[in-house]
């Protein structure tokens, strides 16, 4: 998407059309492509003078300067800028500062004399201080690859669709037809968007929409709108008809394959998440490997008179069960009310919410019986973990009630991670059970038979490599329990494998 204050749309007749670009454009395309390529190596400041020069001659020539800003905008994500300084700017500020203090400035001498004790304390020239001083700036950042993706063709192509993503994000409702409903209604539920399919007289049409007003509004929503559109576009023959709030104003805007193709190339990434917090949150505890699977922005909740869309929800994976989890960060006093209100009218879910301790109002969020943990600058994964495994602890109990006391599966060899995920429950409700016709070795069941084989095929002195091709024959993965097992250690040669010995006694 563009931001909002490059959005390009006409509104002749009472319509909403977004103001495409056509062939008689790929100059201008061009020039803003070799505007980028021509500053690598300078600094961001003289770019940013150059575009705002080819802004000027395009509103002389009768055209849009949103139209240069929006296919800069798109360019300039492409692009890599970098400080570059002799010394670190802050520690050159800092010293010349100190340096100015006790000079006291004045005068452009004066200035000269600050600037040649602060490069006498750094151990740098004076023309080094001159030039690091400012050199984290955004005028100052260097431009140091321009290596885009699009050519003037392509480029057109993105801004055209980033127009009408930009377009959509105020959409309160969009009907689309299309030749690939099945992928498209894929999109839609992955997006986590209501719809419904309606017959009209032209075919089925997918209605996309919000449960009411207030939510149909939200900047989420609006959001979820865009991203839908590269899907539809990415189809051959469809059309779109959407409802748009022009600023209190409803206008209907029509789209078709027509007017926005996809080019052949990934999307530039849309931001994910609403705060450093949520987005730090999410990528540590996605790298941990726990029964649980994090889902962003979950379906809304309802409460009394609006909806809420928690941050994010826990889906446990051995049960139909999800928590919603709540990101409460440092907001106004009148926001935070608000808040309040809205999580002691929410529907009745189970809701955990990680509250800024600044606030004070982690006793008033248990006290609408939602579980709270506190934090400061980030979300202590840990603290949330501990609610979770409260959870399965539950689960395991419930679910350890209803299973038998013994198992007896038809493979020779089977995880108990596999066995618990035939039963649909967690590893920690089968690990304690019996099995007759098996034998536990690590966290692998065994037939007997299987390891009275295996056994006659290894002996001491054989490479682990080829002990591990054998034991691979019968399904057996889990080699260094096996072997223990048959009286086996592994004598290691550096880091060029190792060697089958017989347990000392």
């Amino acid at each position: 998407m563009l931001r909002k204050d490059l959005l390009r749309v006409s509104r002749a007749g009472g319509g909403y059309r977004p103001q495409f670009t056509t062939r008689a454009h790929r100059p201008l395309a061009a020039k803003v492509l070799g505007t980028f390529e021509s500053h690598v190596g300078e600094r961001r400041g003289d770019l940013d003078d150059a575009l705002a020069a080819l802004e000027a001659e395009a509103a002389e020539s009768g055209g849009d300067f949103k139209l240069v800003r929006g296919l800069a905008a798109l360019v300039e994500r492409e692009c890599t800028f970098e400080t570059r300084a002799r010394v670190p700017p802050r520690r050159v500020r800092r010293a010349a500062f100190e340096a100015a203090e006790a000079v006291g400035v004045a005068s452009d001498a004066e200035r000269e004399t600050a600037v040649d004790r602060a490069a006498d304390a750094l151990g740098i020239e004076p023309t080094d201080v001159e030039a690091s001083l400012y050199a984290d700036r955004d005028v100052n950042e260097i431009l140091v690859d321009a290596d885009v993706r699009w050519d003037p063709d392509s480029l057109l192509a993105q801004y055209d669709l980033s127009l009408a993503q930009t377009a959509l994000f105020d959409a309160v409702e969009v009907r689309i037809r299309s030749n690939d409903p099945k992928r498209l209604v894929s999109a839609v539920k992955r997006l986590r968007l209501m719809y419904e399919v309606v017959k009209t007289p032209e075919g089925r049409e997918l209605v996309v929409t919000g449960p009411d007003a207030p939510f149909s509004r939200t900047r989420r929503y609006g959001t979820a709108f865009a991203r839908l559109l590269r899907t539809v576009a990415e189809s051959a023959e469809w059309s779109l008809e959407a409802t748009i709030d022009d600023r209190g104003r409803e206008r209907t805007m029509h789209l078709s394959d027509g007017d926005v193709t996809v080019p052949g190339v990934e999307p530039v990434a849309e931001p994910e998440f609403d705060s450093g917090v949520e987005a730090d949150f999410a990528g540590r505890f996605r790298g941990l490997d726990l029964d649980w699977t994090l889902v962003r922005e979950p379906e809304p909740l309802e409460t009394s008179t609006r909806v809420m869309i928690p941050d994010f929800a826990f889906d446990y994976d051995h049960a139909e069960f999800r928590l919603f989890f709540e990101v409460m960060g440092f907001w106004t006093p009148e926001y935070v009310e608000k808040k309040l209100g809205q999580l002691a009218d929410v529907e009745d879910v189970d809701l955990l919410v990680a509250v800024d301790e600044s606030l004070g109002v982690g006793e008033e969020i248990a006290a609408r019986d939602h579980r709270a943990v506190p934090y400061t600058g980030t979300v202590r994964v840990k603290a949330v973990v501990d609610v979770l495994r409260e959870y399965e602890a539950e689960f395991v109990a419930d679910t350890a009630a209803s299973l038998p006391d013994a198992f007896a599966p038809d493979d020779d060899v089977l995880s108990l991670a596999d066995l618990a995920d035939e039963h649909g429950v967690s590893v920690e409700s089968v690990e304690d059970k019996t099995f007759p016709d098996h034998e536990l070795v690590g966290r692998t069941l065994v037939r007997p038979g299987v390891l009275s084989t295996a056994e006659e095929a290894i002996e001491a002195g054989m490479a682990l490599s080829a002990a591990e091709r054998v034991l691979g024959e019968y399904g057996i993965t889990d080699a260094s329990a096996v072997l223990s097992r048959l009286g086996y250690r592994v004598e290691w040669e550096g880091l060029g494998g190792g060697t089958i010995r017989e347990k000392e006694e």
